[in-house]
């Protein structure tokens, strides 16, 4: 389909991804997989390209690009199957950041946001607690004030970057216990190196295994009082301000992952033989490409469309919340139809769709639940 979203420039920057990604990530995923994580080096290496931030104003050392030029990054990404930088970068550069370039003070933002463009700087957002998923007033670490700043206390968990973020934005309680739970949530920045935190095990996931994710915990940890951001008790308003970004960030890779599945599933199907014929003959084959291709243009047109919106700073909320659910969902479809058609292949690690299928359960999970989703759909809609 023809995006007309996209200029020269972008499709220039497209294919330099591309080919970043081919020499620079290709090679390395089978090792990253089995080490949990990552390399530092890439995530030096990206920055010195200029993949990480890009949006980011030059006075912090970024190219004064728009969320675009993160969209064709997080897409190449999810195009070549990443489930470790692929998830962690466009979680830095497109969720974390905004809220730290947003909400933080000057003095914090020439602090940290320089280093966040480099990749020096690595982020995570820790919001889910081991009793604590999506429902975000149910939070119980807490943050005191003492004296000329902020005492936080509290266990998060299923952190993405967890086991390498040198900081973290923390939601925290900063409100009584009969405090609306809404007017009583705050976010602080915390260094990594702040005394009293510590990070738990890596958790062993049943997929995306490049993708490090881990518990972390806050057993006394003072921050100064610059590194509240934005104001005292405002944090829920600012997860929902900023939350419709992420839900549209998890789309358009869900989106971006399908699209890939089914170009490689046609592939296959032509090459691969049954009866003394390739499979693409075969009706039943025809038939679910059909329908899983259709299921991807009607995606693909639905989430561009939001996508314009939000690069006009429109309100998305209810429609992030519907691209989030739908875009996840029907990449677990694609997946799973395709996956039937490489026969016992499909069930077999070393084939990308493998991988694909298992990593695309997940995103029905994370950023709320699809369930969450519909409520807030529902909620949109005067239910």
């Amino acid at each position: 389909m023809d995006r007309e979203l996209f200029d020269e420039e972008h499709e220039a920057l497209r294919d330099a991804v591309r080919a970043w990604i081919a020499e620079r990530i290709v090679p390395h995923q089978a090792r990253w997989r089995e080490q949990g994580v990552v390399d530092r080096e890439l995530w030096r290496d990206a920055g010195e390209m200029g993949l990480l931030c890009p949006w980011m104003e030059p006075r912090w050392g970024g190219a004064g690009g728009t969320f675009l030029h993160s969209v064709v990054i997080l897409e190449e990404l999810a195009r070549a199957y990443d489930d470790g930088f692929g998830l962690g970068a466009p979680l830095h550069s497109d969720i974390v950041v905004p809220y730290l370039h947003a909400y933080g003070t000057d003095t914090l933002k020439d602090r940290i946001l320089p280093g966040c463009v480099t990749g020096e700087l690595i982020t995570a957002i820790a919001m889910t607690e081991p009793d604590t998923g999506s429902d975000l007033a149910a939070i119980r670490t807490k943050a005191v004030r003492d004296g000329d700043g902020w005492v936080v206390s509290g266990s998060k968990t299923f952190i993405s970057n967890g086991t390498i973020a040198d900081w973290v934005v923390v939601a925290a309680r900063t409100g009584s216990d009969d405090t609306d739970p809404h007017q009583a949530l705050s976010l602080f920045a915390v260094p990594a190196t702040a005394p009293g935190f510590s990070r738990g095990r890596r958790l062993e996931k049943m997929g995306l295994h490049a993708q490090d994710t881990a518990e972390l915990h806050f057993d006394g940890v003072r921050v100064p009082e610059d590194h509240l951001l934005g104001a005292e008790g405002a944090g829920f308003f600012m997860l929902m301000d900023k939350l419709a970004q992420e839900r549209l960030v998890v789309a358009l890779g869900a989106q971006a992952t399908a699209e890939r599945v089914l170009e490689d599933t046609i592939a296959w199907v032509h090459e691969r033989k049954a009866f003394g014929r390739p499979i693409a003959r075969f009706q039943n084959t025809r038939f679910e490409l059909a329908e899983c291709a259709t299921e991807i243009a009607l995606g693909r047109a639905f989430l561009d469309k939001i996508l314009r919106a939000h690069l006009r700073g429109e309100d998305l909320v209810q429609q992030a919340s519907m691209a989030k659910w739908w875009q996840t969902d029907m990449l677990q479809r694609v997946c799973d139809r395709c996956l039937q058609l490489f026969g016992g292949y499909g069930y077999m690690r070393e084939y990308p769709i493998s991988r694909a299928f298992v990593d695309a359960r997940v995103q029905r999970i994370y950023a709320g639940t699809n369930e969450i989703m519909k409520v807030i759909i529902a909620q949109r809609m005067g239910l």
